[in-house]
């Protein structure tokens, strides 16, 4: 049986999402030209919303795309309204809009197109391996250096995610010049040595994660030494624990990067505690007053 086509809001135009037409002179066909956010979604309500929208009005600035993120807000709350799940995730995206095709921006301002679609997530992809942990690979980092703009521009993403795919892997971790991790194709990694929770620190090569900031927040809470420190592919055999975080993998242990056992191969009880309060956040957050009205 076919599933129904999820509902998406095109300009503030609700609509199934196989009917989105897009013009070719859209920008981001042309040259990638857009951000884009992902949100995830626990019993009908987006979780961390505040700190997705700030993160897209900042990224939006950086490439000067003028957008009311404020109604972008609105319109996410107004589709799950419409198209109500109860676990999924919602991926938006603005673009500069359509223009003759230059590299420059255009002379005149170009109407930004927004897309916002919601999909339903009933099964968990992650559900079982974080509890087992999951076998990654370690993959050259062929990005661009603007990796804290969370743009559209993710085809050395999509090489990296591939090569874990045909690997048998779970992601791809990346790797800089100097051998300095930076982060997933789609997460960020975290290592564990003597108790303390090690990640690379913020800069124009990595993605502010949300889910990143909301772990190194829980962990603080919990006591756990945090240290921004890039972790290095030589020295991964010192690490004691590994794990990813993200939007859809939450908290997600890291037991073999190409083919060798992090620690014990199995999933650490720093990771377990950390993945444990994570849980703990967004129970608390359930169980709190609704959100307000938008």
């Amino acid at each position: 049986m076919n599933q129904p086509s999820p509902l998406a809001s095109w300009n503030g135009e609700i609509m199934p999402l196989t009917e989105v037409r897009v013009p070719v002179l859209d920008r981001a066909f042309l040259f990638g030209d857009a951000i884009y956010e992902a949100l995830r979604v626990y019993e009908g309500r987006p979780f961390l919303v505040d700190e997705h929208m700030a993160r897209l009005r900042r990224s939006l600035d950086q490439i000067r795309i003028e957008a009311d993120v404020d109604r972008i807000e609105r319109r996410l709350f107004e589709l799950l309204e419409r198209h109500p799940v109860r676990s999924g995730l919602v991926y938006l995206q603005v673009t500069r809009g359509v223009a003759p095709r230059t590299h420059y921006f255009p002379a005149n301002p170009t109407e930004p197109n927004e897309l916002i679609y919601v999909s339903p997530l009933d099964d968990d992809p992650h559900a079982r391996h974080r509890e087992t942990g999951v076998d990654v690979i370690t993959f050259d980092d062929l990005r661009w250096k603007r990796c804290d703009i969370k743009s559209v521009n993710l085809l050395a993403n999509c090489m990296a995610a591939q090569a874990a795919r045909e690997a048998g892997c779970a992601e791809a971790i990346l790797v800089a010049a100097d051998g300095a991790i930076t982060e997933g194709s789609h997460t960020s990694v975290f290592g564990v040595r003597d108790g303390a929770v090690m990640t690379a620190p913020l800069a124009r090569n990595i993605l502010p994660g949300i889910t990143r900031s909301l772990v190194v927040e829980l962990a603080d809470r919990a006591g756990i030494p945090i240290r921004e420190e890039p972790l290095s592919r030589d020295r991964l055999s010192e690490v004691d624990e590994l794990f990813l975080t993200g939007t859809t993998a939450e908290v997600l242990p890291v037991t073999r990067v190409d083919d060798q056992p992090i620690g014990s191969g199995q999933p650490g009880e720093v990771t377990r505690q950390i993945a444990a309060a994570y849980r703990g956040h967004v129970a608390d957050w359930l169980a709190g007053a609704p959100a307000p009205a938008r």
